[in-house]
C-alpha cells in the first residue's frame, strides 16, 4: 500500500509539471515586452494567442531578449541593468540578477553557454553563465577624460564564443574572445569613426557593421579577417544635403538583408538606402513616409516592412524588393515600436504601444489576422532567433 501511495504521489506531481509545461514545444513561442509594466507576455504564433504574463522584470523601457539553444528560456536585458532568465514553458522567472546601473542589450554565445550584457553604467561588458547566471567575466571599457567609462553599444555574438561591441564615446570596436571566460582576449579596433551608436552582424556571421552618428557612413569589420582592421563604407551618402532632426536612432539589428541587397535607414532622411552586399556600394534609394527606425525583411526576401520615428510612428510601409517600390501603407495603431516575422514569414507581429495592442498581419494579403491586448508593448522576440547568427 505504501509503494502504491508513493507511485500515486509521483504521478500526481509529474502531472502537475506536465500541466505547467502543457507538453508544448518551443518553436512557435515568443515574448512581447510590456515596457511600462515591467512584464512580458508569452505568445504562441500558430494560434496567434497570448499564453500568459510574467511580471517583475524591472525597467523594460529599452529591453531586448535572446534565447537559449532549445528555445525554452528567454534572457531579457532591462534598462536598469537587470538580466532576467524567463522559463517560457512554466511561465515564470527562472533567475534574475541586477548586474549594472544602466544596460542597453546583450547577446548569447553560439554554443548557448554564455550571456553577455552591454552596459552604459558602468561602461563595459559583463558575461554570465547561461545556466546559473553566475558572473564569469568582466570587461571594462576605456576611461574617458571625465573619469567615466565609455558606454558600450552594438554588442553582438560573432561566433566561436566571441562577442563584438563598440564604445560610443571612444570611437572604438572591440572583439572579445571568451574561449576561456576566466581570461578574455580582447582585440581593439581604434578610430573606427565618431560615436558608433549601434551595430549588426550579417546573417552569415562574417561582417560586423557599426553605425556612426557623428558622420555619414558606417564602419565595417570582416570577422573572417579581423587583421584587416576597420574600413568605412557608404561615406558621404548625405553629402550636400541638410539633415532633418533625428527623433529616434535607427536600429541596426533591424536592417534588412534580402538576397544581395541591404536596406538601411538613412539617418536624418525619409529614405532607405539600398546597398549591394558584394561591394558595399549604394545602388538606390527608396523614399518612405518618415524617418525609418526598423527595416525588416520577410524571411523569403520578397518584402521589406518599415516603421518610423515620431511623429510618423502610426504607419508601417511595405516595400516590394524586386521593384524597390512602396506597395502598401498600413496603420496598425498608435506608436508602432517594433515588428517581428514568424520564422517562415507568413505573419508579421507589430507592437502599437499607445494602442495597447499587438497587431498580427498576413504578409501576403496584408490584412489583420488578430489583435492581442498588451500593456504598452514594445519589443517582440520569437524563439526562432535562437538559431540565427548575430542575435
Amino acid at each position: 500500500m505504501r509503494k502504491l501511495l508513493v507511485c500515486l504521489v509521483a504521478l500526481l506531481l509529474h502531472g502537475a509539471v506536465v500541466t505547467a509545461a502543457e507538453l508544448r514545444g518551443t518553436g512557435d513561442l515568443g515574448i512581447v515586452i510590456e515596457r511600462a509594466a515591467g512584464s512580458v507576455q508569452i505568445v504562441e504564433t500558430t494560434h496567434r494567442v497570448a499564453l500568459g504574463r510574467v511580471e517583475g522584470l524591472g525597467d523594460l523601457s529599452h529591453a531586448s531578449a535572446v534565447f537559449s539553444r532549445d528555445g525554452r528560456y528567454a534572457y531579457v536585458f532591462g534598462r536598469d541593468g537587470g538580466l532576467t532568465k524567463v522559463d517560457l514553458l512554466e511561465r515564470r522567472i527562472a533567475n534574475r540578477v541586477v548586474q549594472a546601473g544602466n544596460s542597453i542589450g546583450g547577446a548569447i554565445s553560439d554554443d548557448g553557454s554564455l550571456v553577455a550584457v552591454a552596459n552604459y553604467e558602468p561602461g563595459g561588458v559583463k558575461v554570465f553563465d547561461a545556466e546559473t547566471l553566475t558572473p564569469v567575466a568582466d570587461i571594462p571599457s576605456v576611461t574617458l577624460a571625465d573619469g567615466k567609462r565609455a558606454k558600450v553599444v552594438g554588442l553582438e555574438d560573432s561566433g566561436h564564443r566571441r562577442f563584438a561591441f563598440s564604445l560610443y564615446e571612444a570611437g572604438q570596436t572591440w572583439l572579445a574572445d571568451l574561449a576561456d571566460p576566466a581570461h578574455p582576449k580582447v582585440e581593439r579596433f581604434e578610430n573606427v569613426g565618431k560615436l558608433p551608436y549601434d551595430a549588426l552582424v550579417t546573417p552569415d556571421g562574417r561582417f560586423y557593421i557599426a553605425g556612426l552618428f557623428g558622420e555619414d557612413g558606417l564602419a565595417l569589420i570582416d570577422l573572417w579577417h579581423p587583421e584587416k582592421g576597420a574600413t568605412h563604407i557608404l561615406e558621404g551618402y548625405d553629402k550636400g544635403e541638410e539633415p532633418l532632426p533625428v527623433y529616434k536612432m535607427p536600429h541596426l539589428e533591424g536592417w534588412a538583408e534580402a538576397g544581395d541587397l541591404l536596406f538601411l535607414p538613412a539617418i536624418g532622411r525619409h529614405e532607405l538606402l539600398v546597398v549591394e552586399r558584394r561591394d558595399w556600394q549604394e545602388v538606390g534609394r527608396i523614399p518612405v513616409h518618415g524617418q525609418p527606425v526598423f527595416a525588416e525583411a520577410r524571411p523569403d526576401g520578397r518584402q521589406v516592412w518599415v516603421n518610423f520615428a515620431h511623429p510618423d510612428n502610426d504607419v508601417v510601409q511595405v516595400i516590394d524588393v524586386p521593384t524597390l517600390r512602396v506597395v502598401d501603407t498600413l496603420r496598425p495603431g498608435k506608436a508602432v515600436l517594433h515588428l517581428e516575422f514568424t520564422p517562415r514569414g507568413e505573419q508579421v507581429w507589430i507592437s502599437a504601444r499607445d494602442s495597447d495592442e499587438v497587431v498580427v498581419y498576413d504578409t501576403e494579403t496584408r490584412t489583420v489576422m488578430t489583435r492581442i491586448n498588451a500593456a504598452k508593448p514594445s519589443g517582440i522576440f520569437f524563439t526562432a532567433r535562437a538559431n540565427r547568427i548575430g542575435l
